[in-house]
């Protein structure tokens, strides 16, 4: 095993097992001749695996089945922006499995993106990359995007203190932070529940927004 083969192997274990990365991700490593080549080998080896074109992970496994647990969507999503430098949102169908306020899995789980549209397989799951304006894109952080997509895709009438509730455990402190931070980019119902969302979160003083 070269240098490169190991530089590539440490940080995909280092920032652990089920992250999905792109073959960009460590071009600071070497040449993209040689990282390409580093990224066959370590395939070749079965020590990583290739998901798609340019994406590779270290599977996470059912301890006890021992079989490979199928890689998370949005991670996938998130690498396939940075192979294709663009950005990428769920959803609100996507978003709102994710958060946990939906128990209905998307067959064919849509990503909005202001890159190209586009069908990506990863696996057994195909990845739908729709084409939006850059101008319909949620803005925030990339939790806050997500929040305000599964908020509008579930609707006002079905919010209730059950989903405030789940949506305050399930988001760590700094992301409701940066949630309250990012309620200047929306307005009307949506703001009002991520607001109560972040009831008490502290460290930041009263956010205006339109």
């Amino acid at each position: 095993m070269n240098s490169i083969q190991k530089n590539v192997l440490a940080r995909m274990r280092k920032l652990g097992v089920g992250m999905i990365h792109a073959s960009k991700d460590f071009l600071d490593l070497g040449s993209r001749a040689a990282v390409d080549q580093a990224l066959s080998r370590l395939t070749e080896h079965k020590t990583i695996r290739r998901l798609g074109q340019g994406l590779y992970h270290i599977p996470r496994m059912n301890p006890t089945l021992g079989i490979e647990l199928a890689p998370d969507m949005d991670t996938v999503a998130h690498a396939i922006a940075r192979k294709t430098g663009s950005r990428v949102v769920p959803s609100g169908a996507v978003a709102a499995n994710w958060l946990g306020l939906s128990t209905q899995v998307p067959a064919k789980p849509v990503y909005l993106t202001d890159g190209k549209s586009r069908s990506i397989r990863v696996g057994n799951t195909v990845f739908t990359m729709k084409h939006v304006s850059p101008r319909d894109l949620p803005l925030g952080s990339s939790t806050s995007a997500m929040v305000f997509q599964a908020l509008r895709h579930i609707g006002k009438e079905s919010i209730n203190e059950d989903t405030i509730t789940h949506l305050r455990k399930r988001l760590a402190a700094e992301d409701r932070r940066k949630l309250l931070k990012d309620l200047l980019y929306v307005t009307g119902w949506i703001a009002e529940v991520a607001r109560k969302v972040c009831k008490n979160v502290g460290g930041l003083g009263e956010v205006r927004h339109g």
